[in-house]
């Protein structure tokens, strides 16, 4: 008796330690299925991050208290790494081909209730009143890209808060094939069109659009949108180290340079329907 106090004491203080060192805590208590021993090791595994996010899940009751730093992350991050690794929870359906790559023992029953998730999925952070979309994020894209080729700082923040919002509603049950790939860069989308809505330096604006370029073309490669689209490189940005971007029309419109060296550049990739 007196061994299993010690190891639940040991339990809790360790908890409460891990806990201690995240900032800006909050604890949420959500449904993440699966199995046994095997699917907690991977589910903490994938949803922990030192300092910013600690997890712990029951198999018994299949719930996951998982504790995060507000200011760094979300619980729809966490729960979107959860389900890339193969597990269904409370916000996201896990890719077929994930779940079907867990071990035998892994492979939680899932039929009833992945049809009841198709229902209610992302009941967490989506407004079912507004549009959702991959097509609203790649317009919002073309904005702010627009707004760099004129140079205005203030027209990027507000087409970079468009950009925000379009990735932040997207119903994902809406994207079929396309689930997985922007779950992929859904996080990394999120992080530099921030730093370009958070900046008010032009030149840092551009340096974050120049990332955001590079996993937009990623996505869009794998997705497509509803035109051409056309891949282009500015070989002088960053001390000719050059730079990317997509645009919606084969002619040169520089946003890195502006009407400073407008039309230098050239074609890369056309990404057709």
């Amino acid at each position: 008796m007196k061994r299993i106090i010690t190891i639940l004491l040991a339990f809790f203080f360790t908890t409460f330690i891990s806990n201690a060192q995240i900032k800006n805590s909050k604890t949420e208590i959500v449904q993440v299925w699966g199995n046994c021993n095997m699917c907690k090791q991977t589910i903490e595994k994938v949803a922990n991050k030192k300092r910013i996010v600690n997890t712990i899940w029951n198999k018994e009751s299949k719930k996951a208290s998982i504790t995060y730093d507000t200011a760094k992350t979300t619980i729809n991050e966490v729960l979107k790494r959860i389900a890339l690794a193969g597990y269904d929870n409370i916000a996201f359906i896990a890719p077929d081909e994930a779940y079907d790559n867990l071990p035998d023992c892994c492979q939680y029953e899932r039929p009833k209730h992945k049809t009841a998730l198709k229902k209610e999925t992302l009941t967490i952070q989506i407004n079912d009143n507004q549009e959702a979309g991959l097509q609203m994020v790649y317009d919002a894209y073309f904005e702010l890209k627009d707004a760099l080729v004129k140079s205005d700082l203030n027209i990027a923040t507000k087409k970079a808060e468009v950009l925000l919002n379009g990735i932040n509603i997207i119903k994902m049950e809406t994207l079929g094939g396309n689930h997985t790939a922007f779950m992929n860069a859904e996080a990394d989308l999120i992080v530099h069109t921030q730093k370009i809505i958070e900046s008010k330096d032009l030149k840092i604006q551009r340096e974050n659009f120049a990332n955001l370029s590079s996993i937009m073309y990623e996505l869009i490669k794998t997705t497509k949108a509803n035109s051409t689209i056309y891949y282009q490189h500015c070989p002088m940005y960053n001390d000719g180290i050059g730079a990317n971007w997509l645009s919606k029309e084969a002619n040169i419109k520089n946003p890195y340079f502006g009407n400073m060296m407008l039309t230098c550049g050239s074609v890369q990739d056309t990404i057709r329907q």
